[in-house]
């Protein structure tokens, strides 16, 4: 519980203590319950783990399958209609906002959910669907859909989820800034706007020319 409380204070600028988190902070509840269903899970008891993890699900507003591997550090910033499936396996100090979906996608049996790596940042309403690898330092911006695995130190937007590689740059920490991220439809647009200016500045140029040489 130390654990849980101590990286909520460390990334909730508005966490101002213990007692606070403890009583109002609706993720420390979900990952709290998470961790006694998920221990009872591996102790194959029946019915219990399910059943704390829908009463997590009743008064959070967050569905975390008891069978689903979350390593230490795990936060839920918010975390309204998150949903993280039973084969999914979450890396060191992952953060998640609300509305985000660890889901499969279909009837499939196995592993059939995401993993993700070590400080991986999932964005507000994102969707990361189907066995798929999210690569360590990766972020997935708000209201994604990735349905392809993601390499590590990557940026993933828009539907479906494109990637756009850091610049040699690897990402360190945690950064949990996921509203300034490339948009790879605007830039494209705006080189593409750029290269008809090009055009029409050459065309203009042309016809300057032949009306230069009519004169003449």
């Amino acid at each position: 519980m130390l654990n849980i409380i101590r990286t909520i204070k460390e990334r909730d600028p508005a966490a101002r203590n213990a007692f606070e988190i403890i009583l109002t902070y609706s993720g420390f509840h979900a990952v709290a319950l998470y961790r006694m269903a998920h221990f009872l899970y591996g102790l194959k008891i029946p019915v219990l783990p399910r059943f704390i993890s829908q009463f997590a699900k009743f008064i959070t507003g967050i569905e975390i399958h008891p069978g689903a591997q979350i390593a230490k550090g795990f936060f839920i910033d918010h975390g309204m209609g998150v949903v993280i499936g039973e084969t999914a396996v979450i890396g060191e100090n992952c953060t998640l906002f609300q509305g985000v979906t660890l889901g499969g996608t279909g009837k499939e049996r196995g592993k059939r959910h995401p993993t993700l790596g070590r400080n991986v940042v999932i964005g507000a309403g994102a969707k990361v669907l189907g066995n798929i690898i999210i690569g360590d330092n990766s972020y997935v911006g708000a209201n994604a859909v990735v349905l392809k695995d993601v390499p590590p130190d990557s940026t993933v937007v828009g539907i479906p989820g494109t990637v756009v590689k850091e610049k040699g740059k690897k990402v360190t920490g945690i950064n949990l800034d996921h509203i300034h991220l490339p948009d790879p439809i605007a830039e494209r647009l705006s080189l593409l706007q750029k290269e008809i200016e090009h055009i029409e500045r050459e065309i203009k140029e042309h016809r300057n020319s032949n009306i230069r040489n009519e004169k003449q």
